[in-house]
């Protein structure tokens, strides 16, 4: 009974715990919209302004809406992304012809808190990718959002989806990101096209726009430029 008891009490304690993060989470958020909802508007008359400044062109992109594009970041084909819950930045390649996102993942466990799917898992990276170093070797634990199954050659695969939240410039939000072992390719970060519907287009002549987030323990953002120089995107798939 005593064992049961210490069980029950370390659950309570996990849940009030976890609850109080999210609840924090929350509030985080909220004010990251409120915030972000007043530069979008100060940037739509800041717009406005310029607009009736500017003389009319005389030629217009024909098969363009321009209120599609209005509000919307302009994100190059490579982009440093940042997870606050994780507490580090990643390199992430921006494609449209994929579906969801892909976060990098190995020893993917399963696990079930409080009749929830949970899955912990550590970063798959490998000694070339940059990272903030205490998040190279550390769990990471998130509920399981949905599976998806993916079908390849030699058969199909059932892949956890969770979801983290992840900031790209002045973007904020939570994404879905499917788990699974990205070490053979280029990018630990996969951004698909679920992210960016209805927030941000591609400039596949660009590439990191927007510049690398700070965390505790990495390094400043000014210094990014050297690791960029470094990235070899051709043939990412």
């Amino acid at each position: 009974m005593d064992a049961l008891e210490t069980q029950l009490v370390a659950r309570c304690d996990s849940r009030l715990d976890w609850q109080d993060r999210q609840a924090r989470l929350g509030r985080y958020l909220l004010a990251d919209i409120r915030e972000l909802g007043d530069r979008l508007s100060a940037m739509r008359d800041d717009l406005a302004r310029r607009d009736e400044a500017s003389p009319p062109s005389g030629r217009q992109c024909e098969g363009v809406d321009s209120s599609q594009l209005e509000g919307k970041q302009v994100l190059g084909r490579a982009e440093w992304v940042g997870l606050p819950e994780v507490g580090t930045y990643l390199r992430a390649r921006v494609d449209s012809g994929a579906n969801t996102s892909s976060l990098s993942a190995q020893e993917i466990t399963p696990f079930e808190r409080d009749g929830q799917d949970w899955v912990r898992f550590r970063l798959g990276l490998t000694d070339e990718d940059v990272v903030v170093d205490d998040v190279r070797e550390a769990w990471i634990e998130a509920p399981v959002e949905r599976r998806v199954r993916i079908l390849q050659a030699a058969g199909s695969e059932s892949r956890p989806v969770v979801s983290l939240v992840m900031t790209l410039g002045p973007i904020r939000q939570p994404v879905e990101f499917t788990l699974n072992d990205r070490t053979h390719l280029n990018y630990p970060v996969l951004l698909g096209r679920r992210f960016m519907m209805d927030i941000a287009v591609i400039d596949v002549a660009e590439r990191y726009l927007h510049p690398r987030p700070e965390f505790p323990g990495g390094r400043p953002a000014d210094e990014a430029a050297a690791d960029e120089a470094l990235d070899l995107d051709d043939g990412e798939s």
